[in-house]
């Protein structure tokens, strides 16, 4: 089953009894007698692993963020569609790059989202060492390469700084029907992620752990302290990699003579979102329109697969939250709200929703929407824990933290045409991405934006903090509808006269484009 082939109509409304029977079905999906934990050999393929199969992995990962993409969203006064062109035209050009690169040295390509890459080191097998200093001649060869390839004023060269980590993470994939997504679960990526988060400089900055292994000198801010020139080159020198700088412009280049990228163009969807087949898209064929954008995003998972990825069978109960927790966030935003999931990011569920027309969107009635959808995926995520719980996975420590914006929102697809990886990239993704940061794992945060585009009774909701704990699907009903929001006195009749439509089987949780993707937020697992 695929999005197109569920229920035709999304209630907009939130309902305990049908997530109820969904929440069963996905759990029901993954005994945890059927999950395997299974240590990586040599040469194990992660690109189409079962949805019940985990390998323990030990790796350098690299993150690599590419730290000008704020410059290109904000390179013309208005966010019109002269700045979304160029900026993913300017994401295209490098992500083409990065790619070719990933492949040369036989490095685990996992995700690119937005200005983020991640990958990992699996090779050499044998040496620790050997797999981070690889890791670092990978990323002083990213940066320059990224240096070159820039086209012109409009399209400059992207400026870098990477992360590097080192360690045993999880491996697993949710994917299904050819589609697959390999993600790596631990400390490793988290912590790669940060240091490429850590700072405005450019340059490679490794964790303590990465330094020590290395021998290199313990610094008092990981943040703060990039490699130095002689240390990249004595990794360089180590790694030995067999290309260079120069063959990878001289190839990219070559590519983008024989297949351009093209102009973006550009088109308003129908509402809702749920319609849209993102699978579909393409350079020539963009959807650009005003929109909410959420992130939600699974808080306390870092520590919660730290403290269970030492035995096998804890580690099959994280293999089980993550799959029910993200599979039921996403149903409630595409089923219930008839949003749409651009990607997970790790363990956070990014999408988008809007109501209205492809030629105007309705601001106020978006926002009342996404503001019930919010209160719909904290309430469903209270509801998957206990259910869990339940069922002997206790993730109980964990929260969730939900930010969303409005404003001109795009979605596409960006790269080579066997392996494109969607994107949507605007000031309103960074600035969701920067409320749910802010928000702790009982909170919901509104973006400045959305906050003035709504109604007083969504002001109300959030309060002048834009910011509020608790914030579950009843709660969002009863204080937008005593403010008389039509939205939710629409929502709170509909549920009083009982006039839902029946459950059907859940959904396909696990329907994913045919590429990777990993947690490639700022920092990486929350």
């Amino acid at each position: 089953m695929n999005y197109l082939e569920e229920e035709d109509v999304a209630t907009r409304t939130w309902d305990k009894d049908r997530a109820s029977k969904r929440i069963d079905a996905y759990i029901a999906e993954l005994p945890i007698g059927n999950i395997a934990i299974k240590k990586f050999v040599r040469e194990t393929d992660l690109t189409n692993l079962p949805r019940n199969v985990a390998y323990r992995l030990h790796g350098a990962h690299l993150y690599a963020d590419i730290l000008n993409l704020a410059d290109m969203l904000h390179v013309t006064e208005v966010e019109g569609e002269t700045c979304h062109r160029r900026t993913l035209r300017f994401l295209n050009l490098h992500y083409r790059a990065v790619h070719r690169i990933l492949q040369r040295v036989y490095a685990i390509f996992v995700d690119f989202h937005n200005q983020r890459l991640h990958s990992v080191i699996a090779k050499p097998y044998d040496s620790e060492v050997d797999r981070i200093h690889k890791a670092v001649a990978v990323a002083q060869l990213i940066i320059d390469v990224l240096a070159q390839t820039g086209e012109d004023a409009d399209h400059p060269a992207a400026k870098v700084r990477v992360g590097i980590d080192t360690g045993e993470a999880l491996a697993v994939n949710n994917g299904r029907r050819g589609h697959r997504e390999p993600l790596f679960l631990g400390e490793p990526a988290n912590h790669a992620a940060k240091r490429a988060s850590g700072g405005k400089r450019t340059g490679i900055y490794l964790t303590s752990k990465a330094r020590e292994t290395l021998g290199l000198k313990r610094v008092d801010n990981e943040d703060a302290t990039a490699l130095t020139t002689e240390e990249i080159a004595a990794s360089q020198d180590e790694a030995a990699l067999d290309v260079t700088a120069d063959d990878i412009v001289k190839e990219w280049r070559e590519d983008l003579k024989n297949s351009p990228i093209g102009a973006f163009g550009f088109s308003g969807h129908t509402p809702p979102f749920r319609t849209l087949d993102i699978e579909e898209l393409s350079v020539k064929n963009s959807r650009r329109q005003d929109a909410a954008t959420v992130y939600s995003d699974i808080d306390g998972f870092t520590a919660y697969v730290t403290k269970n990825i030492t035995t096998d069978a804890a580690s099959k109960h994280v293999v089980r939250a993550l799959h029910v927790l993200r599979s039921e966030l996403d149903a409630v935003l595409h089923t219930d709200f008839a949003g749409r999931k651009v990607r997970f990011i790790g363990d956070c569920v990014h999408g988008l929703l809007v109501e209205g027309t492809a030629q105007t969107s309705d601001a106020i009635e978006t926002i009342s929407n996404m503001t019930l959808c919010a209160g719909g995926m904290r309430s469903s995520f209270e509801l998957a824990l206990s259910k869990l719980k339940a069922n002997g996975t206790d993730a109980s420590d964990l929260g969730l933290a939900i930010g969303f914006e409005y404003g001109p929102m795009n979605v596409t697809r960006l790269g080579i045409k066997s392996e494109l990886v969607r994107s949507s990239a605007s000031r309103g993704v960074v600035a969701a991405e920067r409320e749910q940061s802010r928000c702790s794992g009982t909170e919901t945060a509104v973006g400045s934006i959305a906050y003035d585009s709504g109604n007083d009774a969504a002001r109300t909701v959030f309060g002048k903090s834009r910011k509020r704990s608790g914030l579950t699907y009843d709660v969002a009903v009863k204080e937008l509808a005593d403010k008389n929001d039509a939205v939710a006195k629409a929502a709170r009749a509909m549920g009083a006269a009982g006039s839902l439509k029946p459950a059907t089987s859940a959904p396909s949780a696990f329907s994913f484009p045919n590429r990777p993707t990993g947690p490639a937020k700022p920092d990486g697992f929350a």
